[in-house]
């Protein structure tokens, strides 16, 4: 059994105690204890030094396993979920144990069957581990934290291959994707700089609605949304881009909704926590979730633009704020959701579960069973528990969340996970609903004409005729589905031998 030291081991081995990560691994050669000379293949070289990548430390245990860090939020040591990194210089067939020690949060959906996702150079399309593969428990050599342990093995030695924790969604993607839209010149599209970031990242402003809407004295209902305020939440951009690219096309129900309504966008509350690979915090280490009551110009600049921005339309007479979404992902639970508000009054309360009810309609991956009403006082700072308090009766504020990991079908009991695509999905459904919101159904039939697929829904059928060459995976004895609570007593569920024994 390899032994993990209880003192500090030798320098080129270890990257400083746990409390001391800063940064993340650049191009870190892991070199076996006492060795001299050039790395060879097989001594790997781990990375995270890119966009949105965090990987704190890395120590070998034995020539067949790593234990491996996050690297905590910057200037927030509390949060560390999220991770994203290469490893290179590989030898073909060679099988390794990867275990991720220090996850800030206990509960996790890896107890469910949810696995990291992997590409590598000539793979570019992610694809989740076997579940088999993965054991999450909660491990003595790392004061009884969480880990989450998995079983790999490498296939092609001249491939850099990139383990996440859910798909990325980089800032870099999401300004490349803004420039395409804005390059089509659609007068129904607009796109504004609302602020900058600490960093000087744009914070963008999407306006979808016909330009009669606009015209000065025109009447508006706004339809408001956010998103990534959590950086590490990828899939809600993934929702988010759903949202955007139905809204913009041809198809006659994304014509009706632009004819009735204006839909404002704020996509990416957090670039800088997105640009540096954080989880949950801005660059400075503030939740901008909890900071909705009182932002500051300098600390929390895109969230302070955002709110003067809805506070302002709120102030105008001809703009009716209807709806205020702020879209999340959650760690714990399955399928996509949302969270409502508490009324006194009850037909207002009765009224803001018509939305979601109408969602689960169109929406096989929405539960309506698992969206919740509350006004707990430590979520009072969040957008959706703010606007609820500052709008007025006919405003409804929500927060739209979406599984990490996967969605149960209704009348069934196994677990879809989720793809890109299904995400983005969701995003068209939600813009959907508002059709049936407003009863506009009748509007739909005077501009229908026959419309190709969104080209979405294309990519989707593509992919299903061209799969991916699979990776080749060794099996790790045990997976968390076959233990209770996920939970591990002895020291190592994984057996910390030598893993050619075990595949």
């Amino acid at each position: 059994m390899a032994e993990r030291s209880q003192t500090a081991p030798e320098a080129g081995n270890d990257m400083g105690n746990d409390e001391a990560i800063g940064g993340n691994v650049s191009k870190y050669i892991v070199l076996p204890t006492g060795y001299c000379g050039q790395p060879k293949k097989g001594h790997l070289i781990f990375d995270a030094c890119f966009e949105s990548g965090n990987l704190g430390r890395v120590d070998q245990v034995s020539e067949f396993e790593y234990d491996l860090f996050i690297r905590p939020d910057t200037c927030n040591p509390r949060f560390r979920v999220w991770f994203n990194f290469t490893v290179e210089n590989v030898k073909e067939s060679q099988r390794v144990i990867f275990n991720i020690v220090n996850f800030s949060k206990t509960k996790s959906l890896y107890r469910d069957g949810m696995a990291p996702m992997v590409k590598s150079t000539s793979r570019p399309k992610w694809q989740r581990l076997p579940p088999k593969n993965v054991y999450y428990y909660r491990c003595p050599d790392h004061r009884k934290n969480y880990v989450m342990s998995f079983a790999f093995c490498f296939d092609r030695e001249e491939d850099i291959y990139q383990f996440a924790y859910c798909y990325p969604y980089t800032y870099t993607r999401f300004q490349h994707y803004l420039d395409s839209l804005q390059k089509r010149n659609m007068d129904y599209f607009f796109r504004e700089q609302l602020g900058q970031s600490v960093q000087q990242r744009q914070l963008d402003l999407l306006t979808i609605t016909s330009p009669e809407n606009l015209r000065e004295g025109a009447e508006q209902k706004v339809v408001f949304i956010t998103g990534r305020v959590h950086p590490g939440e990828t899939p809600s951009s993934f929702v988010c881009q759903g949202i955007i690219d139905f809204l913009i096309s041809q198809h006659p129900v994304a014509r009706v909704l632009r004819e009735h309504l204006v839909f404002k966008i704020a996509p990416m509350l957090n670039p800088d926590g997105v640009y540096l690979g954080n989880y949950r915090c801005s660059l400075m280490g503030f939740d901008l979730n909890r900071h909705w009551l009182d932002p500051s110009p300098w600390a929390h600049p895109t969230l302070h633009g955002v709110k003067q921005l809805i506070v302002q339309m709120y102030n105008d007479p001809k703009t009716s704020l209807e709806f205020y979404i702020d879209i999340h992902a959650h760690s714990t639970m399955m399928n996509g959701f949302m969270y409502g508000n508490i009324f006194e009054d009850e037909e207002r309360f009765q009224r803001q579960a018509i939305f979601p009810k109408l969602l689960c309609q169109n929406a096989e991956d929405f539960s309506y069973s698992s969206t919740s009403f509350n006004r707990d006082a430590v979520k009072a700072g969040t957008g959706r528990r703010f606007l609820g308090g500052l709008l007025d009766h006919t405003s409804y504020c929500y927060t739209l969340e979406v599984s990490f990991y996967s969605y149960i079908i209704g009348g069934t009991t196994a677990a879809v996970p989720y793809t890109e695509e299904a995400y983005m999905k969701l995003g068209r459904n939600v813009a959907r609903t508002f059709l049936d919101y407003y009863r506009l159904n009748p509007m739909v039939e005077k501009v229908a004409i026959p419309m190709p697929r969104l080209r979405n829904e294309e990519m989707e059928a593509q992919r299903r005729k061209e799969k991916p060459p699979p990776y080749k995976y060794p099996l790790l004895r045990g997976s968390a589905s076959n233990y209770p609570n996920g939970k591990g007593d002895k020291k190592s569920s994984v057996n910390h031998r030598d893993p050619s024994n075990s595949f």
